[in-house]
């Protein structure tokens, strides 16, 4: 069986990790289906960015015009599409913390699957209510943390065979390149340390060049890239201030030659290969709740080291490697473990197969089978009376 999927999510060219996501979601998925349905997107609209004119944009929602929800929901009702995706994050609806999307799923008749990338562990107003309401309306719930299905039950009473773990994709992998990028950047002889994504202070990065100092002392051939523009949100309320603050941090300790800062938003290409091309990738961020991190998935899909501070999808995604956890403020703990990785090829090298078998079942391919047959699911597993079923066709 294949069905039609609508994808109700930002999408490329804009900048935002669930455009990326969705990007590499659709694109797999349609692999998996073997077949040339061309499915649609509905793009939540950014007014700053351009989209093409591409055939599968067959709907588009402005962001913050309310009537753009229900008037696509009711299109989408009239339409061949088997099943519709929706990829969720508050901060990208329109209307207080993206309560629009309501609308949509109230208006909808097709079998909704819903992607939540953020779940609260305890959830607060007006983000409960809102949560509340997508995961009863939803035929089929994805998670990318073990831990999400737990609180999803245990805050709004889900039924757990509703939800389905599936891990955040990643790219595959390819070593063979690695050499020669390396020595093309100018990489070839040093012991690269990388963090990757939007800039903004939960990034936790300062955490890093503090303890910088003393691991050059160990390992002077070390350095340290942080590749990122600043998150658009953060450039309207601050401009540059944070990366600023990063950039005088390195002058006050002398690191210059240690550490590289990469103002870009880079080509997926592009970003597989630098994060092939390091030794060890950190994730410092000092607030714990986080979910899900793209770019935590990447490193440990591409199969590279990782040292991390202990937040819920680094909990979820090492289980079994908590001591490659260190505690944000705990600068000798950043200076021992960061040491003890790069001065001891021996343990990196063990560490990098240790994260390409964690990365083995989290490669796009595999991913987009997942989603393929919950899609599937959703469909068949219809049910033809029921309170979900009663709500959805009288609203």
């Amino acid at each position: 069986m294949s069905e039609q999927v609508a994808y109700v999510s930002t999408y490329l060219p804009q900048k935002c990790g669930i455009a990326t996501y969705t990007y590499h979601l659709r694109q797999n998925v349609q692999k998996a289906k073997r077949k040339s349905l061309a499915d649609p997107v509905v793009v939540i609209k950014d007014k700053d960015t351009s989209y093409p004119n591409d055939s599968f944009f067959k709907w588009s929602i402005e962001r913050e015009n309310r009537s753009d929800y229900l008037r696509v929901a009711k299109e989408i009702n009239k339409s061949s599409v088997s099943v519709v995706s929706l990829q969720h994050e508050f901060g990208i609806f329109g209307g207080n913390a993206g309560d629009y999307i309501l609308d949509f799923v109230r208006a909808l008749k097709k079998p909704l699957v819903t992607t939540f990338h953020t779940v609260f562990k305890k959830p607060e107003e007006p983000y409960a209510s809102i949560q509340r309401e997508l995961a009863e309306r939803s035929d089929k719930i994805v998670v990318m943390n073990h831990k999400a299905i737990s609180y999803l039950k245990d805050s709004f009473h889900i039924n757990k065979d509703k939800i389905e773990f599936i891990s955040h994709g990643t790219p595959i992998a390819d070593m063979k390149k690695r050499a020669d990028f390396r020595n093309k950047i100018g990489w070839q002889d040093r012991k690269v340390i990388m963090t990757f994504g939007f800039l903004s202070r939960n990034k936790g990065i300062e955490a890093v060049i503090r303890a910088l100092p003393k691991v050059v002392k160990k390992v002077p051939n070390a350095l340290y890239v942080i590749i990122g523009q600043t998150h658009p949100n953060v450039k309207k309320l601050e401009g540059e201030s944070y990366r600023e603050e990063l950039k005088t941090l390195i002058r006050q300790h002398h690191l210059e030659n240690h550490v590289q800062m990469i103002d870009e938003f880079m080509t997926e290409q592009d970003l597989v290969r630098y994060i092939t091309s390091c030794d060890l990738y950190i994730t410092p961020y000092p607030g714990l709740d986080q979910i899900t991190s793209g770019t935590l998935a990447y490193a440990i899909g591409l199969g590279r080291p990782v040292l991390s501070t202990p937040y819920q999808y680094a909990q979820d995604l090492l289980k079994g490697c908590e001591e490659l956890f260190v505690a944000y403020d705990d600068q000798a703990g950043w200076v021992e473990k960061m040491n003890a990785l790069l001065s001891n090829e021996t343990l990196l090298a063990a560490y990098q197969r240790k994260m390409a078998h964690i990365g083995l079942p989290m490669s796009w391919p595999q991913v987009g089978k997942k989603y393929n047959k919950v899609f599937s699911e959703a469909v068949l597993n219809q049910p033809s009376i029921g309170v979900e079923s009663i709500a959805k066709t009288q609203d």
